[in-house]
């Protein structure tokens, strides 16, 4: 990576340059998106910019650009940078001002947005991953995707450090959502997980897989459902904009079903690569 998106310019890294005094470094006081790249292709970047022109408004700071010159600036960064698979960070920030916890009158809001190069997990997603129940004690507006990671960091990294992928979070006896993720269980055919209110991000990997199970004829259910039936679930999987459809074959040390992939994760597996086959031909 060589070049990055500052304040609507595309510019070496080496020039960039923020203040000690912007609101993301103080107060985490922004929001951000991580927009996936399959050949060279933004996928599904319609519907991830739509999402960060909606967090941003929920937390009022203006985004300078209309949707179509930003997905430009977006789509030439990562021309630039010569990524084939991929990802694009890109956040915005209220901007810059003396340190005061109201919002400041006259900051101009701060847009920075990079690149890198990232594969597909295909090991993991042949195989599985073991995840981990752990306390949901984050803010209760999960749903805007802002800055403000420090409950999902530590929650990611006590998984980490007991040997885990991810962290299945719950409010008390309730699962919400993983603490970079969302999480699913399929019982007899149907497929289980939170309602997109405030507890849970609605990822757009997870709006992907709804689209596909209607395609595939699986049922939907939003409900939110308890830790002890997360265990019983015949399938589990978590999604993302990097992990896609992940199968997770154990929960804290529990082997879901047999212990490995199921049948209707391995379906929406191949029907989510198979959109991504046609997000890159389109």
């Amino acid at each position: 990576m060589e070049w990055i998106l500052s304040n609507g310019e595309i510019v070496k890294e080496k020039d960039l340059e923020i203040s000690k005094e912007d609101r993301g470094y103080q107060f985490g006081d922004g929001i951000y998106e991580v927009i996936r790249v399959y050949e060279g292709d933004l996928f599904t970047a319609t519907e991830h910019i739509d999402r960060f022109y909606a967090s941003a408004e929920k937390i009022r700071i203006t985004v300078p650009y209309t949707k179509d010159v930003f997905h430009k600036m977006l789509h030439d960064l990562v021309e630039l940078n010569q990524i084939d698979n991929g990802q694009v960070y890109v956040q915005i920030t209220r901007g810059a001002a003396p340190r005061n916890h109201q919002f400041p009158e006259n900051a101009e809001p701060v847009v920075v947005g990079y690149t890198k190069s990232v594969e597909r997990p295909v090991e993991l997603l042949e195989n599985g991953v073991k995840a981990v129940l752990i306390e949901d004690v984050r803010w209760l507006r999960c749903d805007i995707k802002s800055l403000n990671l420090l409950g999902n960091v530590m929650a990611k990294q006590q998984a980490y450090e007991e040997g885990y992928f991810e962290a299945i979070l719950h409010r008390g006896d309730t699962v919400t959502e993983g603490s970079s993720s969302n999480m699913y269980g399929i019982k007899d055919g149907v497929l289980y997980t939170h309602p997109a209110t405030n507890l849970i991000l609605n990822g757009i990997t997870r709006r992907v897989i709804f689209e596909l199970c209607e395609e595939l004829g699986i049922d939907v259910v939003e409900t939110a459902f308890t830790k002890q039936q997360a265990l019983e679930m015949d399938e589990f999987f978590l999604s993302s904009t990097t992990s896609e459809v992940m199968p997770v074959v154990e929960i804290s040390g529990q082997k879901i079903a047999d212990g490995t992939p199921g049948e209707w994760t391995r379906k929406l597996q191949k029907a989510f690569e198979a959109r991504i086959k046609l997000g890159v031909i389109s």
